[in-house]
């Protein structure tokens, strides 16, 4: 089949890639002039799936009702008069309940997982280089509240089969020396060995090369106007190219991994998904003491921030990432929330990274209610969705592209997993 992906991101590029090795002609289309340059750009970087637990959960809503109106929260709901928005805050709610919370994480780590396995296999077979790490992720808490409120989700994780070890302060020192400066201030953490790190947007960058060298092919610099559909089919889908030339491009079967866009371009085929975009920030400091930064990849629940290193012919970076604000398509730097990751990393890390040389960053985060992605066949017979995929997107993209390129294939995929639009 001719299939047509609308996303180069982690997920459509890793949709490509598993469509390809299937034996299908396949064409990605992207508005951006490379692969991974929107959501994949400058995230965390982790390949985590021990950060399974959802933003909504059963702390979530007195948090919120703290965190309104503050600039530097770790989620700031900015309300607006968007219906989309209070729709989907309110899904958010309900999902906020134990039951809820537990069936979430069990759906998140098993993709995960499966997910993380696809890229380890990957790697291996191709030999992909994306400046990765295999240290595992350590989480640490300085809040003995958040810690206490980590315990059940963790062994709900290990009784799923991601090892996520609780841990003393004293051993989280001894995995992450870095971490001795707050030792007085750790109340506990937990580690995942079996998780990594790595640059997400050098990943996607290599593997569309690799894409390519395989035959498919990619339209960068293409926006995407329009899905037309007929007989209950998309026939084509509508594009402009960066010189404003109008092209239909058609195909057999068209893969709809477009991230928070993904939403704007369901809609008018009437399908509602409930995605709304989560804009997140990363900060990239040169690193300025070797000896104080930190060498695992670490996540910071209660501020809600990830941790990665990069080490390349760029440099050594140090890469921290999270927050969430939920304000439209806006993307807009807040200087607030600029200012708060680093007094957070300074604070942590004291003169590790450079802050005079800091690169700031946001991107738009395609988030359900639940945090669960949406991968599987439309109610139209050839569109296929892989996208919602929020703060994990770079957890799960092998798996999701693995598994919508086997249901596009007709065939059967690989995880238990609740994929949209097929029977249990």
């Amino acid at each position: 089949m001719r299939v047509i992906v609308l996303g180069a991101g982690l997920l459509g590029t890793t949709s490509a890639y598993y469509l390809q090795q299937l034996g299908h002609q396949v064409t990605v289309i992207d508005r951006q002039a490379t692969p991974g340059a929107e959501t994949s750009f400058a995230n965390g970087g982790q390949i985590s799936v021990s950060h399974a637990e959802p933003w909504a959960n059963p702390s979530a809503p007195l948090k919120l009702l703290q965190w309104l109106g503050k600039e530097d929260a770790p989620l700031l709901f900015r309300l607006r008069s968007d219906l989309r928005q209070w729709l989907w805050g309110l899904s958010f709610l309900r999902e906020c309940t134990p039951a809820r919370t537990r069936h979430n994480i069990r759906q998140i780590v098993q993709l995960g997982t499966y997910s993380r396995t696809m890229l380890q296999e990957l790697r291996r077979d191709t030999g992909i280089d994306y400046e990765q790490r295999t240290q595992g992720i350590l989480h640490f808490y300085t809040n003995a509240k958040e810690f206490d409120g980590a315990l059940a989700p963790a062994e709900q994780m290990r009784a799923l089969g991601c090892e996520r070890r609780v841990i003393s302060a004293d051993e989280a020192v001894a995995i992450e020396p870095a971490l001795k400066h707050i030792r007085s201030k750790l109340a506990g953490a937990t580690y995942t060995a079996e998780d990594e790190s790595g640059d997400a947007n050098a990943f996607a960058r290599a593997l569309a090369r690799m894409a390519q060298a395989s035959g498919v092919e990619f339209r960068m610099s293409h926006s995407i106007t329009a899905l037309r559909q007929t007989g209950g089919r998309i026939d084509h889908v509508e594009v402009t190219d960066d010189t404003g030339r109008f092209q239909r491009i058609q195909g057999d079967a068209f893969v709809l991994a477009a991230g928070s866009f993904s939403a704007l371009l369901a809609q008018p085929l009437g399908i509602r998904l409930p995605i709304y975009p989560a804009k997140g920030y990363s900060v990239t400091l040169p690193v300025k003491d070797a000896s104080r930064a930190y060498e695992t990849s670490l996540t910071d629940d209660e501020y809600k921030l990830v941790f990665s290193r990069y080490t390349s012919e760029d440099g050594d970076r140090m890469r921290i990432a999270g927050t969430a604000e939920l304000n439209g398509y806006d993307r807009d730097l807040n200087a607030t929330r600029c200012e708060a990751i680093v007094r957070r990393v300074e604070e942590l890390f004291p003169g590790a990274g450079d802050t005079s040389q800091a690169r700031f960053w946001t991107g738009l985060r395609p988030a359900t209610p639940s945090n669960v992605p949406i991968i599987g066949k439309s109610k139209l017979a050839n569109l296929f969705l892989n996208t919602g995929h929020g703060t994990l997107g770079w957890t799960h993209a092998c798996g999701s592209g693995k598994s919508i390129a086997r249901i596009v294939s007709g065939l059967k995929p690989e995880v238990d997993f609740a994929f949209a639009g097929m029977a249990a």
